[in-house]
């Protein structure tokens, strides 16, 4: 029986599929072990993001993305390509959350229904 880490990792790698909003989002990122510098989140999905980053960022480091109105979401390098950081949440962001997000910096008006 897989562990719940080895369950996060597929629905992460599987969610890539699924809704992955292309926006624009000041914030603030962070690696492990490093300074906090100011950064744009150009995508978000409720397993993860992509955002420009200024420092060179490696696959497995831990970081931490301050968006503003929430609490830091602690995160996993997943890659990093020309000043883009690709990563992945910790844990799953809570789908409520993720359209409230979308919902103040999207004009799309994506909002998820229960039917």
């Amino acid at each position: 029986m897989p562990n719940n880490n080895d369950s996060y990792q597929i629905a992460a790698q599987e969610d890539r599929c699924g809704p992955r909003t292309k926006l624009s989002i000041p914030a603030t990122l962070r690696a492990s072990g490093g300074r906090a510098f100011q950064s744009v989140v150009h995508d978000l999905s409720i397993s993860g993001f992509s955002a420009s980053s200024i420092n060179r960022m490696h696959e497995g480091q831990v970081c931490w993305l301050s968006l503003p109105g929430l609490e830091s979401l602690q995160g996993e390098v997943v890659w990093w390509d020309n000043c883009i950081v690709g990563c992945a949440f910790s844990e799953l962001l809570s789908p409520i959350v993720h359209d409230n997000i979308l919902q103040r910096y999207n004009n799309n008006g994506v909002i998820r229904t229960a039917i």
